[in-house]
């Protein structure tokens, strides 16, 4: 059985000097990859908009080749990251004087939840799932669908919610797993239920019924509940 070789494991070849000009290496691409961040003016990472996170993507494959391969040199890869730079702020000027290649580039803010039900149009064109939706919600103490008056999904990905007055909560659509995982399209009782797919909100008896909205049979008996924040 032949044993391992280490030295090729280990430097693959490379003299074990090379360890010190990859040190050197590191430091002059990350000088300059928190240089370029710099002046292209980055916001957080959860601002991150899809654009910018391919920006960040072909800056990060730029800067880590020099840094570990003997074979790519750092004007290369330096001149690299300039061109990704100046690429970024031309589309952040186009964007700027633009409103049609802004909203084809970064998208645009949709209203997801309107008065309490889905807005089905705008949800249909996202991509968000209905429970990784939920789950966004429960995170802000949301129990039901009746405690927003309106929530969008931004450009960023991120849910922005506006509340109804405990006051003024409606009926809604519970989102805590052990009340909507009661979804059916049996009901047992007279009462108010929440369509199972967009939160309508009916009255119905225990002949069931179908959805005024979305025409599904499914159903949820609806709370109304305040919101404990």
């Amino acid at each position: 059985m032949e044993t391992l070789d280490w030295k090729r494991i280990l430097f693959n070849d490379l003299p074990p000097y090379f360890l010190i000009e990859v040190f050197f290496r590191s430091i002059i691409m990350f000088a300059v990859l928190l240089l370029a961040l710099k002046i292209a003016g980055k916001r957080g990472v959860k601002q991150l908009s899809v654009f910018e996170t391919v920006i960040i993507i072909a800056l990060g494959s730029a800067a880590g080749d020099p840094m570990l391969y003997d074979n790519v040199g750092l004007l290369p890869a330096i001149t690299v990251i300039v061109v990704i730079i100046l690429f970024y702020k031309g589309i952040t000027w186009l964007t700027g004087v633009s409103s049609k290649f802004e909203q084809f580039i970064e998208g645009k803010t949709e209203c997801i939840i309107d008065e309490g039900e889905f807005s089905l149009r705008s949800f249909k064109k996202e991509s968000l799932a209905q429970d990784e939706f939920f789950q966004e919600l429960r995170m802000k103490s949301i129990e039901h669908l009746g405690q927003i008056k309106n929530a969008y999904v931004e450009t960023s990905g991120e849910i922005s919610t506006f509340y109804y007055p405990d006051e003024e909560v409606k009926y809604g659509l519970p989102i805590v797993p052990q009340l909507y995982n009661q979804k059916s399209e049996i009901v047992t009782y007279n009462g108010t239920y929440a369509c199972s797919f967009c939160g309508n909100i009916q009255e119905l008896t225990t002949d069931g019924g179908t959805c005024e909205n979305c025409s599904k049979k499914e159903w949820v008996l609806a709370i109304k509940t305040v919101r404990i924040a």
